[in-house]
């Protein structure tokens, strides 16, 4: 910056790790072995040609070439070199399947932590990524399909290569599940599959989203005889012949952009049955607990990624003779993405553990309830950081245009707000101990606010049983609160868990910056390190 002219360039060339003391510290009690490398891959994803990157991922996004000079049916599609590149450095951090791969304690705090850093950077380049590690412990309940391609899910390499399986280093695996006239109620499935006298099927119908459509292979859901059931459905078939999927067009979205989403028809493609037949929406209900995983620990991405700029911006920039960063209401709007971030953040590892240790409360119940909230805390927070840099952050040359545009889908995919408190009422209806246990531990915390949230819960889940669904939405949002509560208080500051438990549950929660924030400026202080 020229301090002459009061202008800020966008936060960039730092370590995006070490510029984190809360992230940073929960690393040093939940995965220390995950310091050292996750403080090159923040100096890297910090840098500026990493920044470059995601700006050409996005501006360039993929086109489709449904045929070749001479008129065959190709279905490719042409990525920005930068696209591969990104994909490439997510890779070699072991972040797609090292969880699976060894049983190291933290793995999955370091898992989190990376792809939380990498999500500050660019988002869409999580998509892939997340689906096919989502993937993994479906399919390893199918050792005859899984053997085989184990090595390529377990790879570090990243193969751009549109070519047969038997032809990579590495896969990549995509989804294809929602059809135009379900959406999210996949019982409404279209699609169907024909066994075949080898047992193998073909596939004939359309997915109206089919994820990253040039994957090595997708897991798709089609209807048997016995009801919807889930195929491994892969590029090429086995003798390489390309297979009867037929890209119609990519998704012009919102947000997302570097991520290539498609609209496809199946031609009687090649799959082959994954689980039971009939059993096909239980096995990706399973699949889906992971991405959920990722949605959150992407938003939380998106809500760090916001901050820092608006901080730095603020830092920086005069106006009405004082830094912003000084002026009252300022510091109570920045305390408050502060605390936004850092209790995304500590949740996030919080789950990640569940995932580790398999903790039916944290896998089952806080997953969605987390889902719901932090991704749209995301959807607000990103607002309130573009609007706290006016109009250069309202341009498509900043990031955070593109962070706010990239927001919703986290929201969207995987179960939108509705379908997530649904999935909280029911994990309580299946294991309702599960969570009233997880209640009491909320209302043992020192914090009256959080025992009074808690104790209603409880009130709520033992009451009449109709009265829940209406407030499903606040039943996750109650959870969630009184979580992030007791996680603050154990590991926080006690400026900044005092703050965070003033602010979200003595009021509503909701609008950012109308509650004074206590300490606000010792909480930005320590919010980002120089």
């Amino acid at each position: 910056m020229n301090s002459s002219d009061n202008l800020v360039d966008e936060w960039v060339g730092h370590n995006l790790l070490t510029t984190d003391p809360a992230l940073l510290a929960a690393l040093r009690t939940a995965a220390p072995q995950a310091i050292e490398p996750l403080t090159r891959y923040g100096a890297e994803l910090g840098s500026p040609e990493t920044a470059q990157l995601a700006r050409d991922a996005n501006r360039s996004g993929p086109v489709l070439r449904q045929l070749d000079a001479r008129g065959r049916r190709v279905d490719a599609v042409d990525f920005h070199p930068a696209w591969h590149a990104l994909l490439a450095m997510y890779r070699r951090q072991g972040l797609v399947a090292d969880v699976f791969a060894t049983d190291t304690p933290g793995r999955w705090a370091q898992f989190a932590a990376g792809c939380y850093l990498h999500g500050q950077v660019e988002a869409g380049s999580l998509c892939p990524a997340t689906m096919t590690q989502a993937a993994i412990p479906v399919l390893q309940k199918q050792p005859e399909l899984f053997a085989p391609l184990r090595d390529r899910f377990f790879s570090r390499e990243h193969d751009p290569l549109d070519r047969p399986l038997a032809d990579k280093p590495a896969l990549w695996v995509g989804m294809g599940m929602t059809e135009k006239q379900g959406g999210s109620d996949l019982r409404r499935v279209t699609t169907t599959a024909t066994e075949q006298a080898d047992g193998s099927f073909r596939l004939t119908g359309h997915k109206w989203f089919f994820s990253a459509p040039t994957s090595d292979a997708h897991l798709v859901l089609a209807c048997t005889g016995a009801g919807p059931t889930c195929f491994w459905l892969p590029r090429y078939t086995p003798d390489g012949v390309r297979n009867a999927v037929h890209v119609m067009r990519l998704k012009d979205k919102l947000g997302n952009r570097s991520n290539a989403s498609s609209e496809v028809e199946f031609h009687g493609a090649w799959a082959q049955r994954v689980g039971d037949e009939g059993r096909g929406i239980p096995t990706l209900i399973e699949m889906a607990g992971y991405t959920r995983l990722n949605c959150v620990i992407g938003s939380a991405a998106l809500l760090r990624a916001g901050f820092v700029q608006a901080l730095h911006n603020a830092r920086e920039r005069h106006a009405f003779g004082r830094r912003l960063a000084e002026q009252p209401l300022m510091q109570t709007v920045l305390a408050d993405l502060a605390l936004e971030s850092e209790a995304a953040m500590r949740l996030m590892l919080r789950l990640a553990r569940g995932f580790e240790q398999g903790e039916p409360a944290w896998q089952r119940l806080m997953t969605p309830a987390a889902k719901l909230w932090v991704c749209k805390r995301a959807l607000e927070c990103t607002g309130e950081a573009m609007e706290l840099l006016g109009g250069n952050g309202y341009v498509e040359d900043g990031v955070l245009a593109r962070l706010y545009r990239e927001a919703p889908v986290n929201s969207i995919w995987e179960g939108s707000g509705n379908v997530m408190a649904l999935d909280v009422l029911r994990a309580i209806a299946r294991e309702p101990d599960v969570a009233l246990a997880l209640l009491d531990e909320f209302a043992a915390s020192p914090d009256a606010p959080v025992q009074a949230e808690a104790r209603a819960l409880q009130r709520l889940l033992t009451g009449d049983p109709a009265a829940l669904e209406p407030q499903a939405r606040r039943v996750a949002q109650g959870f969630v609160l009184c979580a992030q509560a007791v996680l603050m208080r154990e590991q926080s500051s006690t400026a900044a868990a005092d703050a965070f438990i003033a602010t979200r549950l003595g009021g509503d929660g909701r609008l950012i910056g109308t509650t004074a924030v206590p300490q606000a400026a010792q909480i930005l202080a320590a919010a980002l390190a120089g």
